[in-house]
């Protein structure tokens, strides 16, 4: 099993290869079509998950990405808590001939984040 420091240092390596985006960049790519995938575990999505994601854990992500979406142009936004599996997440998608994928940079975290601190200015 992976540990955390494990899935970190994939992610930043991922980071290399992979466009990463704001939380808002991410909703405007998704307003004009984009898919939004969740790559966190049922759990994590059924404890709350962004409008209209489709769950693809990270781990059934290489087995279930073709039937999800067939188009390999279509584009993609992934995320998870915190950007570290979407990182690894779009990476993996960009080596399976995807090519218009994108991680939201921070997660569900910054996106909560951010729309707190639109609430409140």
């Amino acid at each position: 099993m992976s540990t955390v420091e494990d899935i970190r240092r994939l992610a930043e390596a991922a980071r290399t290869r992979i466009q990463e985006v704001t939380p808002g960049e991410a909703l405007a790519r998704v307003a004009a079509g984009a898919v939004l995938i969740d790559v966190r575990e049922e759990k994590e999505f059924n404890a709350g998950h962004l409008q209209d994601a489709v769950l693809i854990s990270r781990g059934a992500l290489e087995s279930r990405i073709g039937a999800a979406v067939p188009d390999k142009s279509t584009a993609i936004v992934c995320y998870c808590a915190v950007g570290h599996r979407s990182a690894i997440a779009a990476d993996t998608l960009q080596k399976l001939g995807y090519a218009n994928v994108v991680s939201m940079a921070g997660g569900l975290k910054a996106y909560l984040s951010a729309a707190s601190e639109r609430k409140s200015a």
